[in-house]
């Protein structure tokens, strides 16, 4: 294919997306298919962790809304589709329109090299203060914290505790999501 090819790719935006059937991500204004659907253990992981969270939310009465499978519109051609987010604040009507405090991806085959590259510098130049990537096959829990310089800095295991919207104090435990 040539160099200049790009030119004739479709650049799609919120509108084209929002008329499409089916599971779909928007990234710059390419499409890209969300399927198939996550297996089982994907699943499980991600329900874990939407279970511990909003215990913790509810423990403390504060101002989050942790969210499971909600499309964020990052911009006019870019919409993801994260596997839990936490907001501060109500919940939208709609869709997520601003920067979530939290991001979690759980890896599957056929998502993990999108979600630890395309999806982690989205995060990152979005500002949202932490990305954590939930592995099921290795059984492991990567904390990404943005620094002052705005890039992620992988937390340490003492860093457990995430500060979110101010009023709230989450803590993963790994061991209870695998």
């Amino acid at each position: 294919m040539s160099s200049a090819s790009p030119r004739y790719l479709p650049h799609y935006t919120v509108d084209d997306f929002s008329q499409w059937q089916g599971d779909w991500e928007l990234w710059d204004g390419i499409a890209v298919a969300m399927t198939p659907s996550p297996f089982g253990r994907h699943q499980q992981v991600a329900a874990n962790l939407l279970s511990q969270l909003l215990v913790q939310r509810n423990q403390q009465q504060c101002d989050a809304q942790v969210l499971h499978e909600i499309d964020w519109v990052v911009a006019n051609d870019t919409v993801v589709r994260p596997d839990l987010v936490v907001l501060c604040g109500e919940v939208p009507q709609r869709h997520v329109m601003r920067p979530p405090a939290l991001v979690a991806e759980v890896l599957s085959e056929s998502t993990a090299q999108r979600d630890r590259t395309v999806k982690f510098q989205l995060y990152q130049q979005q500002q949202v203060p932490y990305y954590l990537i939930l592995d099921p096959e290795t059984a492991t829990l990567e904390i990404w914290t943005l620094t002052e310089k705005r890039v992620y800095r992988r937390a340490t295991a003492e860093e457990q505790d995430l500060r979110v919207c101010e009023d709230c104090r989450l803590r993963i435990e790994p061991e209870k999501l695998f």
